[in-house]
């Protein structure tokens, strides 16, 4: 299960296999792939943007779960997260869409070949890792699409667009619980009461 730093730990591990894919073929630096806003981007040629968090309809549990001898744990929320991603290219003009579309080929490239992130190479906390978090190229309609490209001052580039989910975002609450000690049993007549 993931601790509440798991969101950041799931872009963390997207930007991960984005730079062992890339890097140096594509993208000559691994640090020029990272996370953040296509308006923050600074000196990044690929900018990987979370711009939404919502609860995953797919998944729900509302069971308890155990969490030692005497306690129980709430349930998890199961989390899906929305990936903008964008490439920058400071190549000269003429060249610069053309270099930007083959780092979005390679991109898309890359999530289609592994399209669940491999938990054995996340980084994540003392929660553990989250199996079986799928990569998904999000269908998006063109007006949906300039909605989320809302960045003033920033002409609009073509992005891909990604859901990565179900991320279990674990609760942190607790109830204590007491084991059954005794039970009584008995055998008796009953009477009939008509």
């Amino acid at each position: 299960m993931g601790s509440y730093t798991v969101i950041m730990e799931t872009g963390n591990a997207l930007v991960q296999l984005l730079r062992r894919e890339l890097v140096p073929e594509i993208i000559p630096n691994a640090d020029s792939i990272g996370l953040a806003s296509p308006a923050d981007r600074g000196d990044l040629n690929l900018c990987v943007h979370l711009f939404d968090v919502s609860e995953s309809g797919e998944f729900r549990q509302t069971g308890m779960q155990p969490d030692g001898i005497r306690r129980q744990k709430f349930p998890p929320v199961y989390l899906t997260l929305s990936y903008l991603i964008t490439a920058f290219s400071a190549s000269d003009v003429k060249f610069r869409s053309g270099e930007e579309q083959r780092v979005l080929g390679k991109v898309i490239q890359t999530l289609r070949d592994y399209p669940v992130l491999d938990p054995e190479k996340m980084e994540f906390g003392p929660g553990g890792a989250p199996d079986g978090i799928r990569l998904e190229f999000r269908k998006m309609e063109a007006e949906e699409k300039l909605k989320i490209w809302n960045f003033p001052n920033l002409a609009h580039k073509l992005s891909l667009f990604y859901k990565v989910g179900p991320i279990p975002l674990e609760s942190a609450r607790t109830k204590q619980i007491s084991r059954v000690r005794s039970v009584e049993f008995g055998i008796g007549d009953q009477e009939d009461k008509t």
